[in-house]
């Protein structure tokens, strides 16, 4: 139904306005962004699409195809779709040059202001605020990606750096690597942190392994790890807290 058609009250922009952003879903909110649909689709119908969920049977976790009478190709939930290359925004009908930056700096904005908190206070004061950062960083990505937070002698973030990607192990993930950015940010402790494309956020073998071993390298330059979560599609999981490490 074209917005026009729905009572103003109703209508994602006028019901954000009047009743705050939280009575809005996540159709209602990216709605809101991209303003328009395209031919033969309003753009609520256009967001719900962009970010329904994939078939049971689907075979890849973040692209979904078209349903029947789509134009649209979309992606398993809002954060799929935030966390999409130029590339697969440029892919998708509808989306034209405009809409894709507007998705892509309300990612940015957000990793930009959680790193602040995370820069002006310790990490142990802000654990929600960590996990959502991570999640809006690693969240929602194809392949497997290792990132480290460096963080200061009072814990608060330093930088974040994503040092290596693909399949994780420990012959892929070189703790000397880890180490010589450690002591480039002149960091007393870290947070190492990847993504699990499938969803499951339970620690593999090898993840308690590469935790232990990056934990012993990074000791010998008195640098302490303080965790390793593990980012899901719609959860992230902290070794420390489930007695993991």
């Amino acid at each position: 139904m074209p917005l026009k058609d729905l009572p103003p009250d109703s209508r994602p922009r006028e019901k954000l306005l009047s009743r705050g952003p939280q009575a809005l879903s996540d159709a209602e909110l990216l709605a809101v962004l991209l303003r328009t649909g395209i031919k033969g689709m309003g753009v609520l119908q256009l967001a719900t699409e962009l970010i329904s969920l994939p078939p049971p049977s689907s075979t890849d976790p973040t692209i979904r195809e078209p349903s029947p009478g789509s134009t649209a190709r979309g992606f398993s939930g809002i954060s799929a779709l935030l966390q999409a290359s130029a590339d697969d925004l440029r892919r998708i009908k509808g989306l034209g040059p405009a809409k894709r930056a507007e998705l892509m700096a309300v990612l940015e904005l957000s990793r930009r202001a959680m790193a602040e908190q995370l820069s002006a206070r310790t990490v142990f004061d802000s654990p929600q605020v960590v996990k959502h950062y991570l999640k809006l960083h690693l969240s929602g990505r194809m392949h497997e990606v290792f990132a480290v937070l460096f963080l200061d002698g009072q814990h608060r973030l330093i930088a974040m750096e994503e040092m290596f990607q693909g399949t994780l192990t420990q012959a892929s993930v070189y703790p000397r690597e880890v180490v010589k950015r450690a002591l480039h940010h002149h960091a007393a402790a870290v947070i190492l942190a990847h993504n699990h494309p499938s969803g499951n956020t339970r620690p593999s073998q090898a993840d308690v392994q590469l935790t232990r071993q990056l934990s012993a390298s990074l000791a010998l330059v008195d640098v302490r790890v303080l965790d390793h979560l593990v980012v899901g599609v719609g959860e992230v999981l902290s070794m420390a807290e489930s007695g993991d490490m």
